[in-house]
């Protein structure tokens, strides 16, 4: 269950490193990825929702029982 958000972490990376926050600005990704919408896509925004979903999944009792629903 600890890789199930792996595929996640890498589209977000990914992502992350095609927005002007680093590429202008050379600024780490995990200061991009707290940013608000004006220096990132929604598109990176939506992928940080569904990472945050997904590794807090992890942690949940009911779904650690069920299994975490992966990407």
């Amino acid at each position: 269950m600890s890789k199930s958000c792996k595929g996640l972490a890498m589209e977000l990376v990914k992502c992350l490193s095609e927005t002007d926050c680093v590429k202008a600005q050379n600024r780490p990704y995990r200061e991009c990825a707290g940013e608000k919408e004006p220096s990132i896509s929604s598109e990176c925004i939506g992928l940080r929702e569904t990472y945050f979903n997904c590794k807090r999944g992890q942690v949940d009792m009911r779904a650690r029982i069920r299994g975490n629903k992966g990407y």
